[in-house]
């Protein structure tokens, strides 16, 4: 949990839970100590002396005591403060720097989940629960030194029963532990399901399925219940037996105390130690399970903190041109192969059409473009700078993306344009909006520029979200652009739209374009053919129809499912 804690907390703060451990230690150490000085003063006020100097010494260390609790709970609860704060922040900036490529649907449910409660128990544990730990085991530790020092004998039995407790005390929270990691993972799928059953309200009402129930989303419920159900009959019984272990060693203590005869003053003395000596430890028996759940929301968010940030360049190189190669790149996910030695070059203000079988590699060749991953082998190129020797910031100046999905932020249309350049002027803007053909939208709503689009741009067709898309890209006027099957589910208005504007973009940028439509193929200057993750022909429309090889065959499936009719 220490080790969580700091990865959490970063280098800037280490120093400040260091001395906060430092004064929880001490507070813990001078607690026991506290407590032991107990066996003489009782032995001397039961045998009718008055222990002056023994009592000043306890006064003292009391004095001490207080002043440590004091530090580490405002140190404690200043850490608290400074997680509320900042650690938002620091999680933002590290997932900022993460390749794009790490964000899938898991780890973001996962970041969620961690940036949420993940937090809220990191508060708790330096604010509430480090206390009873900390306490739970340096106390007893010095309480069993003490009594070692007053009788060896005793103190013997009480050192040997520590590891027998840490062991019921490790195998209950290790239960909980378990079943708590159940309960988590069951409840990220639940959420992703809930959320599931609420955007798709449109295709479940259109088949019927939101009156008979939503089966993913009723299992993934009762996995949920069934995961806090085992979890309760799994970890119940095993808490209540690290309770019960820490009473049977008091009784235990208490009779071999008994056993051993000694006077009558020193046994109260030594039993009043013992008791200080299990009652840490059946206080952190009944935290096992928090304890256990806290440690796995720390392990959860320390292991974001763990993902390695993509690497940048001391310094950023700057690309002479925008001519796009690919020299022998060979890339897989997860040790699966998806592209082997591909080679190709995009001439600067040209366009260039990927074409191939879904599962080819095409979208694949636009994630290394924009460095979501790093190629296992070769080199992606801009202007003959390799995108590893260009910084984030630097990389993405020399790129726009036009991709299938289209997400528009729930703001103005003129806000979701600016977003490809905020500090375009309003001429630049309208200029976007006319190529790509928002001007005609803007034309059609009730407060023109000023229409807040709807999360997600939900107030738009698919189409109209395209174009908002394309105008971007247009206003970001990138040398760059790469569009990924942007103009596959459009009608033909909106596809229209579309072309135009890629004919625009062809007069100032170099294109790279993954498309399926025959109008944008053959447009393309040159088409790269991807079979298997490899390019199997490359040329132009004429040269690769003469050829008669896969490209062929793409193009006549293409012209056969143009000519399909629905017929009454």
């Amino acid at each position: 949990m220490i080790r969580d804690l700091m990865k959490i907390m970063g280098p800037e703060h280490r120093r400040s839970v260091e001395v906060y451990l430092a004064w929880l230690v001490a507070f813990a150490v001078l607690q026991g100590i506290a407590t032991a000085f107990l066996v003489p003063v009782l032995t001397a006020l039961m045998r009718g002396e008055l222990p002056v100097g023994w009592l000043v010494a306890t006064a003292a260390v009391v004095l001490f005591t207080c002043v440590a609790r004091y530090a580490q709970t405002m140190k404690g609860f200043a850490l608290a403060l400074v997680t509320l704060t900042s650690l938002h922040t620091r999680l933002g900036d590290h997932v900022a720097s993460l390749p794009l490529g790490w964000f899938s649907t898991e780890k973001i449910g996962r970041l969620s989940r961690s940036a949420t409660g993940g937090t809220m128990m990191v508060t708790n544990v330096t604010a509430h629960m480090l206390t009873p730990v900390v306490t739970g085991i340096v106390t007893p530790a010095t309480v069993a030194l003490a009594v070692l020092f007053f009788d060896w004998r005793l103190g013997v039995a009480v050192v040997a029963c520590g590891p027998l407790l840490y062991l019921v005390h490790r195998w209950a929270a290790n239960a909980v532990g378990r079943g708590e990691q159940r309960t988590d993972a069951a409840g990220a799928l639940a959420s992703s399901r809930v959320v599931e059953f609420a955007r798709n309200q449109q295709v479940l009402r259109a088949f019927g399925r939101t009156t008979d129930g939503y089966p993913p989303l009723e299992e993934a419920i009762e996995s949920q219940r069934s995961a806090w159900g085992r979890m309760l009959w799994q970890s119940a019984p095993r808490l209540l037996a690290g309770g019960l272990a820490v009473q049977l060693a008091f009784v235990a203590l208490l009779v071999f105390g008994l056993t051993l005869r000694p006077e009558p003053a020193v046994l109260i003395a030594l039993l009043a130690l013992i008791a200080r000596f299990t009652g840490p430890l059946a206080e952190l028996a009944g935290h096992s399970g928090m304890l256990r759940m806290a440690a796995n929301d720390l392990h959860r968010l320390a292991v974001i903190f763990d993902e390695k940030p993509l690497v940048e360049p001391e310094s950023s190189r700057t690309p002479s041109s925008s001519e796009l190669v690919f020299e022998d790149v060979t890339f897989g996910y997860a040790e699966q192969p998806v592209l082997e030695n591909v080679s190709f070059r995009v001439p600067p203000r040209t366009m260039t059409a990927i074409v191939g079988p879904s599962g080819s590699g095409k979208t694949t060749i636009t994630r290394l473009i924009m460095r979501f991953f790093d190629v296992g082998a070769g080199s992606v190129r801009i202007g003959g700078v390799d995108v590893r020797e260009m910084s984030t910031e630097d990389l993405m100046a020399q790129l726009s993306i036009v991709m299938q999905d289209v997400y528009l932020f729930d703001d103005t249309l003129e806000a979701n344009i600016l977003l490809g350049r905020p500090g375009a002027t309003e001429d630049e803007v309208r200029e976007a909006a006319r190529i790509a053909g928002v001007d005609e939208i803007v034309a059609r709503l009730p407060e023109g520029w000023q229409t807040r689009v709807g999360e997600g741009g939900a107030s738009l067709s698919g189409g109209e979200r395209q174009r908002v898309s394309v105008a971007r890209a247009v206003l970001k006027d990138a040398p760059i652009v790469l569009l990924d099957e942007a103009t596959a589910a459009l009608d033909p208005e909106n596809e229209r739209y579309v072309q135009h504007a890629l004919h625009s973009l062809m007069d100032r940028a170099t294109l790279l374009v993954i498309a399926h439509k025959l109008p944008t193929v053959v447009a393309a200057d040159q088409i790269l053919v991807l079979d298997s993750g490899r390019i199997a022909e490359t040329g132009t429309h004429e040269e690769l129809l003469s050829s008669g090889g896969r490209y062929t065959n793409f193009w006549v499936e293409r012209q056969r499912s143009q000519g399909w009719r629905l017929v009454s």
